[in-house]
């Protein structure tokens, strides 16, 4: 294993000085962008592909009359082979794709294990293909971004660099699986926050592009949904436009609170069977009752916005026990409006690997529709809106909702179905949306775990420098330590090698009883006839303010800014003894990168 690696580094070192030599800067960094771009499309049809071929092998042969007693077992096998997949042969957590990538940008240097190049590929393939009801884009977005991640480590690209590459995989996942150029940009500046500079906008155009031509080779240029515009947008329609959009909200709102509460129920099951139990009957007797809930739900997205006749949308109720039964099918869709939430989490919870792209729009587009037919059945202000536009405009309402990204709501479902003569009304009530959750919920459903720990990075360029600074790399940890029952000779002796002036007294097992300041010793350490007089424990001074390595940077600033101290002790999260932060080595580690976060 060392010897490939060695080898590895040494191609990636050959390759590296001759492209620095025949490339400026620049051109490198967008041949690099160009390379995500490929390796990223790539990856999404092969995810893709294998979705495809595994739920057509088990679904197909389904008689869609009545309910399939299958159901019961699909989404069990599929979160177990995951499950099994991810402890044996991967040995790590992929769960979470976004999040792990806002994790790497704000608290690993960028750095993505290289394994989630591939992992999450063959994790979400068994998940979503045996009926996991989650989608893969977010697995993808993480596989783009450790190709990015990968790349910038194999050719030693500095820190800035790197952050950019893991940009461009991101925004390349995203337009190449939704075929949404667009969109894959304006996602990385808005969920991932990456800010957009002249500096970094090219080689994000680059993968973007790079990717969507790839896939329009693959697969055709036609949209991933078809929507024919039948009847345009009209003013009279913008208070009903502004309705479904605070209706987009809340709903984003109970579907990222509930997800929340839930995960935390499978986080307190240390033991794998336990959350497979649970995540796979819950998941199963879901799909059992309601088949649209089996995998990503794109049919159930195209069923409602063909419009072509009732008939499509009825279709919604084949597999299941309402089928030709299609007086129900509002009750049946508000069922599935409600239980989607515990589908998605009970398959990630369970064991499986996937993301929340495809159940935002999933949800938006049953929503809209859903509301778009009550409005009409109730024949509210005497104005008709139709049921396919709105099942349009509501995919960007809860997309925008859940991950607080009103543009990359617009823009995806725009390209996504080539709707941009409905711009107007998908902005209208992709702001209403965000605007409505914001109010109760400030963070994403990707960040919020992140920004309760402060580990998030933000468009608050301090809030996000202090983020990006590690508090490891400005503890000194190299100063001699003193035990309690030492004299004051000794003492001496010991510091007398150092040019410090606080030094921790602990215990044998590395617990801080104290901190001797020489400034308050002074008077006495040059007197050698009170060498045997004075211990340790009588000159330490109990800290009144300690810092814990698990604390977030700011907190460590305030504590600063309160107490006045020019140093103060660190202790680990289990109670021992770290070592000392200067306030001048903080600052100084603080400038420095705000200098290298402000480059160009």
């Amino acid at each position: 294993m060392e010897q490939e690696q060695a080898q590895r580094q040494t191609w990636a070192d050959r390759l590296s000085a001759f492209c620095f030599t025949h490339l400026s800067h620049r051109q490198f960094i967008l041949l690099l962008s160009f390379l995500v771009g490929i390796g990223t499309a790539l990856a999404a049809q092969v995810l893709k592909w294998l979705i495809h071929e595994i739920e057509t092998l088990l679904t197909a042969q389904l008689d869609i009359t009545h309910a399939n007693w299958l159901f019961l077992i699909y989404p069990v096998i599929g979160i177990f082979l995951t499950a099994l997949f991810i402890k044996y042969i991967v040995r790590d957590d992929i769960g979470h794709g976004v999040t792990k990538i806002l994790y790497a940008i704000s608290r690993r240097q960028g750095h993505i294990r290289r394994h989630n190049c591939w992992s999450s590929i063959i994790a979400s393939a068994l998940t979503i293909g045996f009926g996991g009801s989650v989608g893969a884009e977010s697995p993808i977005v993480l596989t783009g971004s450790a190709i990015g991640s990968d790349l910038g480590r194999i050719f030693k690209l500095d820190h800035k660099t790197l952050m950019l590459l893991i940009g461009c995989g991101a925004s390349g996942a995203i337009a190449g699986i939704f075929k949404a150029p667009i969109a894959g940009l304006v996602f990385t500046l808005e969920v991932l926050m990456i800010d957009l500079t002249m500096a970094s906008l090219l080689p994000l155009l680059v993968s973007c592009l790079t990717a969507t031509c790839l896939t329009y080779a693959l697969t055709g240029t036609d949209s991933i949904f078809a929507f024919t515009l039948l009847d345009p947008f009209t003013v009279s329609r913008v208070p009903s436009t502004i309705l479904l959009g605070i209706c987009c909200g809340l709903l984003s709102l109970y579907f990222t609170r509930t997800m929340n509460w839930f995960e935390q129920v499978f986080g307190r099951l240390r033991n794998m069977y336990a959350r497979l139990a649970l995540g796979g009957s819950v998941l199963a007797l879901l799909i059992y009752f309601f088949p649209p809930l089996y995998g990503e739900g794109y049919g159930t997205i195209s069923a409602l916005l063909s419009g072509s006749s009732a008939g499509e949308a009825d279709s919604v109720l084949n597999n299941s026990i309402f089928y030709g039964h299609s007086e129900h099918l509002l009750l049946y869709l508000g069922l599935i409006i409600v239980f989607k939430v515990f589908a998605t989490t009970a398959t990630n919870g369970g064991g499986g690997c996937g993301g929340t792209f495809a159940p935002s729009l999933f949800l938006g587009c049953i929503a809209g529709f859903v509301f778009s037919r009550l409005w009409n059945g109730y024949g509210l202000f005497g104005i008709h809106v139709p049921e396919t536009n709105y099942a349009l405009l509501g995919m960007a309402g809860v997309m925008s909702g859940v991950f607080h990204a009103p543009l990359t709501g617009v823009f995806l479902i725009a390209e996504l179905t080539g709707g941009y003569d409905l711009f107007i009304p998908l902005m209208i009530v992709s702001v209403a949306s965000y605007l409505t959750i914001n109010t109760f919920e400030p963070h994403s459903i990707y960040a919020m775990r992140l920004a309760r720990k402060g580990e998030l990075l933000t468009h608050h360029k301090d809030r996000s420098i202090l983020t990006l600074m590690s508090l490891d790399a400005v503890i000194d940890k190299e100063r001699p330590r003193i035990a309690p029952d030492m004299h004051l000779g000794q003492i001496v002796q010991i510091v007398a090698k150092s040019k410090r002036i606080h030094f921790a007294v602990t215990d044998p097992k590395g617990h801080l009883l104290g901190v001797i300041n020489l400034n308050s010793i002074r008077q006495i350490i040059f007197r050698s006839e009170l060498y045997r007089q004075f211990r340790a424990a009588d000159l330490m001074e109990h800290p009144r303010i300690v810092l814990r390595t698990d604390e977030p940077m700011t907190v460590v600033m305030d504590k600063f800014q309160d107490s006045d101290a020019g140093t103060l002790p660190v202790l680990n999260t289990d109670g021992t003894f770290a070592g000392f932060i200067s306030r001048t080595r903080l600052y100084t580690y603080y400038r420095q990168i705000m200098l290298d976060f402000s480059e160009e």
